[in-house]
């Protein structure tokens, strides 16, 4: 059976469709801020445009990484685990607020966690298949 999907490592795949889904997450709650934005529950205007802006540049980073992992690019899945450390980080230290916001800490900490973990062995396979040398062809 083959070990890749349309030329990608099944590993590599399935990085990339956590990065596209957490980028799709952020896109959602960019888009719920513009609407709270548009309603007037902006308290200070620069900073909600700020926050909306930074919120946009992180899933289109999200966006690019899945598309670059996919593609089985290497600076796609090392931004790719920069990121899912950040949502770890992030996950971890809510547990300091009270109360524990369990929803967010699940959202933002389980994603982050199957995203390193399969960014590390996606990373893992292709350095070890570069390594092999290649089988002889048969005729």
């Amino acid at each position: 059976m083959s070990d890749s999907i349309a030329g990608s490592p099944r590993l590599a795949v399935a990085a990339a469709a956590v990065l596209a889904i957490e980028g799709a997450a952020l896109t959602f709650f960019a888009v719920i801020e513009l609407f709270g934005l548009g309603a007037g529950q902006a308290v200070v205007l620069p900073t909600a445009i700020a926050l909306i802006v930074l919120t946009l540049i992180g899933a289109v980073a999200l966006f690019a990484f899945a598309f670059g992992t996919r593609r089985g690019h290497t600076w796609a899945r090392s931004g790719g685990v920069v990121l899912q450390v950040l949502a770890v980080a992030l996950a971890l230290a809510s547990f300091g607020v009270q109360p524990v916001p369990w929803m967010f800490i699940l959202g933002v900490g389980l994603p982050g966690l199957a995203g390193f973990v399969l960014l590390i062995a996606a990373s893992r396979r292709e350095g070890r298949a570069e390594t092999e040398p290649e089988a002889p062809a048969e005729s």
